[in-house]
């Protein structure tokens, strides 16, 4: 394989801490018992329109400040398709092509002195 760099990248998912869910306002409780905590915003029945948590924006928004990002002035979010049973929506919400911080990094300190920037494309 000369004449290639392996270039390795991540896909990393986290958990906001937030009382209710990013697009609509069912509470968010771990634990809770099976479908207690859904309504028709988050089944996505005809009719019904996302709305966007502002904790959870800021919070991501914070997130993409503390990595260094580069933020938007504009974002959207785009709905990506799917088609499997546990999704009844068939689709899922996220931002593709206007994520809210783009081009973030880490510092890394490592324990011989040396440093790394671990780069970031995207927080959505």
């Amino acid at each position: 394989m000369a004449g290639f760099e392996p270039v390795i990248g991540l896909e990393v998912h986290t958990e906001l801490n937030s009382e209710s869910k990013v697009f609509c306002d069912d509470p968010n409780i771990f634990g809770a018992e099976p479908n207690t905590q859904v309504s028709p915003i988050s089944l996505g029945l005809p009719g019904t329109l996302p709305v966007l948590n502002k904790v959870s924006f800021e919070k991501a928004l914070r997130t993409a400040v503390a990595l260094h990002c580069d933020i938007t002035r504009r974002t959207s979010f785009d709905r990506k398709h799917y088609y499997y049973p546990d999704l009844p929506k068939n689709y899922q919400i996220s931002q593709d092509y206007d994520p809210l911080g783009r081009n973030g990094f880490v510092d890394l300190h490592l324990k011989n002195g040396q440093q790394k920037k671990i780069r970031i494309n995207n927080i959505h």
